[in-house]
């Protein structure tokens, strides 16, 4: 097989930039929205705040408890160390009952905005040891691990192993996962299909680090078809992954697509959409 290595490292190269990016927030003065980045932009992030949030205002549980998470849960989003602060707050005092699951989830978002990598795994770890079958922390943690991979850390390849493992049981359990009281039809579809499309990001950026660049792309594709607005960087990977398998036309076509969003890869997909719309003219 003929590899782009050009193309691979300035993929690698936007991935990095990407985790990087300084996180905003989502709307000024906002204190419940989540941190505006390509996690929380993500439909898996945004339908899960839903779902969490319709099932937590349903449920009535202990006051003094309720009390404790809303504190934490309003707290501004460009608050963050004061939003750690009082999640683990929170988890000291009520590690394992109704509201911690939620905590564990926003508290590993709030670490990732803050690019904490070392808060981020100690925080989704843990709460994955306590729910096991936390579909958003397992496709989160599968997410973020490929984005901040470093191949000069020796646990490198251990970190991939794991996210991929995370990634094919949050798929295995949305497969079967019964839909909650008080949910509806719709709320518990968008969860599903968005949850499902951040495991098939993971799982495509995962095969790409691996230089697996068939299933990496049947990944992406997966999880960006039918939807609004995919993340610009799985389109970059996707069209890196399609050059890597000789399929130029759709190289460009994904380069194309990722090149429509402005942001920080917007001229870098335009040239590539190019080079590859070159090389399939030259294929002809």
């Amino acid at each position: 097989m003929q590899i782009f290595r050009g193309t691979k490292y300035l993929a690698a190269a936007i991935l990095a930039a990407a985790f990087l990016c300084p996180a905003v927030s989502q709307a000024q003065g906002s204190s419940t929205g989540p941190i505006s980045n390509s996690l929380s932009t993500m439909n898996g992030v945004q339908a899960n705040n839903s779902i969490t949030e319709k099932y937590l205002t349903q449920t009535l549980g202990n006051p003094k408890e309720e009390a404790a998470y809303q504190a934490f849960h309003k707290v501004d989003a460009d608050q963050p160390d004061k939003k750690i602060k009082l999640g683990d707050a929170f988890l000291a005092k009520y590690a394992t009952d109704r509201y911690s699951q939620a905590v564990y989830e926003e508290l590993a978002q709030t670490y990732y905005a803050k690019k904490d990598l070392g808060g981020f795994y100690a925080t989704s770890e843990k709460g994955i040891s306590i729910f096991p079958d936390d579909v958003h922390l397992l496709a989160l943690s599968g997410w973020v691990i490929p984005r901040a991979y470093d191949s000069k850390d020796p646990e490198a390849d251990k970190r991939l192993d794991k996210a991929e493992s995370y990634e094919k049981h949050a798929l295995d359990v949305l497969g079967k996962l019964p839909k909650p009281e008080g949910v509806t039809d719709q709320q518990f579809a968008d969860f599903k299909s968005g949850e499902a499309g951040v495991a098939h990001s993971g799982l495509g950026l995962i095969y790409f680090r691996r230089e697996d660049y068939e299933n990496s792309a049947k990944e992406l594709e997966a999880s960006t078809a039918d939807v609004a607005k995919p993340d610009p960087t799985d389109l970059f990977v996707l069209g890196a992954d399609l050059e890597n398998t000789g399929k130029w036309k759709e190289a460009a076509d994904a380069f194309s697509h990722c090149a429509q969003w402005p942001g920080l890869m917007q001229d870098q997909c335009k040239q590539q959409a190019a080079n590859a719309a070159s090389h399939a003219g030259d294929s002809k």
